[in-house]
């Protein structure tokens, strides 16, 4: 008996956030999202490959509300942000970004934000998906800190692509082309304050501006599509092809609450030699001492374009399972199958040999350097 498969739909209600810009996501025919933090992520608008052309060549922006914001500010705030992550932030100075792991008291990721110095007293944490604001408030609570901790308004637009400079440009001014990345400065659009950064996730440059207000939010959404129209903008999102070949590893798919930030290729955003208090970091440092038995690496897949995969493939060497490959996708540049995975750590010298079980068969694979050739352009 034959069959056909089909993608089911997504019901969008009110349990499933809006963000102020959904009305020109819509506009200009986004054909699919995701939820993320609860909230609507675009993640596709002309086809993944398509779109992941587009962003290489030109500029797109990018609708990352879903990017919510964790606020910590007080007295204790500098106290409650160090203990939350395993990175030492005593050198996050004011108007700094920094990736920060934020674990459980035995080491394993709770999720790997951005944390972003706001002033002295006032911390944001730009986290992934998962709820970290309960875990920030029990904290505070039973450490009895004086802080507040919030879920600000704030709905970040991304600019990326190797003309996002031009653009960010054209809307707040020449002083925009000073800010160093993973830095932000406040930059001003119709008289409004906006903190805007030199970040984003892709490798093609470009920048976040924390929007927070939602109407002025709408205006600038225009006016940086004005701006951007001789540079050939369009809405666009994180791309799966394109984070692949960056090697940009996604929290709750290539690296979960199984891992500390040791097997997720975060160690070096781990302050094993600092003299800090953060929750978990003395779990990590007894974990580095042993070893780590497994890491993430780049995978090519050999073969024509292997399906969508929803759950981690088996890695085979010698007859065992030594790992599994959680993202994978075919890159139309390098025509090859490109994918991210965890694998035994014996296993992980660049051009070893294996096996991965798809669901159309098994096909053979190599590791490969990460990121993968060519993947940036800036």
């Amino acid at each position: 008996m034959g069959w056909a498969m089909s993608i089911p739909a997504l019901a969008i209600t009110r349990r499933t956030r809006s963000t102020p810009f959904s009305s020109r996501i819509e506009k200009f025919g986004v054909e699919a999202y995701t939820i993320y933090n609860h909230m609507l992520l675009p993640t596709r608008f002309r086809g993944v490959e398509e779109d992941y052309f587009h962003l290489r060549e030109s500029v797109q922006i990018w609708d990352v509300s879903c990017q919510r914001q964790v606020e910590i500010v007080g007295p204790d705030a500098a106290r409650l942000a160090q203990m939350l992550t395993v990175r030492d932030l005593r050198k996050l100075g004011i108007g700094r970004c920094a990736l920060a792991p934020v674990c459980d008291e035995d080491g394993f990721l709770l999720n790997d934000p951005v944390a972003i110095r706001v002033a002295e007293d006032r911390f944001w944490f730009s986290i992934s998906d998962l709820d970290i604001l309960l875990w920030a408030q029990g904290i505070a609570l039973g450490m009895k800190l004086d802080v507040k901790i919030f879920e600000p308004n704030i709905w970040p637009l991304a600019v990326q692509g190797p003309r996002a400079e031009d653009v960010i440009v054209e809307v707040f001014g020449e002083a925009a082309r000073a800010t160093k990345f993973f830095r932000f400065d406040t930059l001003t659009f119709g008289n409004h304050p906006l903190l805007v950064a030199r970040s984003g996730w892709s490798a093609q440059g470009g920048f976040e501006i924390y929007v927070d207000d939602a109407e002025i939010g709408v205006q600038l959404y225009d006016a940086l599509d004005a701006a951007g129209q001789k540079y050939g903008i369009r809405p666009g999102c994180p791309n799966l092809i394109e984070r692949i070949e960056a090697g940009l590893m996604t929290y709750g798919t290539d690296i979960t609450r199984n891992d500390t930030p040791l097997e997720g290729g975060m160690a070096q955003y781990v302050g094993l030699d600092a003299d800090i208090d953060a929750i978990g970091l003395n779990a990590i440092r007894a974990r580095a001492k042993k070893g780590i038995d497994r890491a993430i690496v780049g995978i090519t897949i050999d073969g024509d374009k292997v399906p969508a995969n929803r759950e981690p493939w088996p890695v085979i060497a010698h007859g065992k399972q030594i790992g599994s490959v959680t993202s994978a996708v075919w890159s139309p540049r390098l025509e090859t199958n490109v994918s991210l995975g965890q694998v035994a750590i014996d296993f992980t010298t660049v051009g070893t040999q294996m096996s991965v079980e798809t669901p159309d068969g098994v096909r053979s694979a190599q590791v490969s350097p990460v990121p993968f050739p060519g993947a940036s352009t800036h």
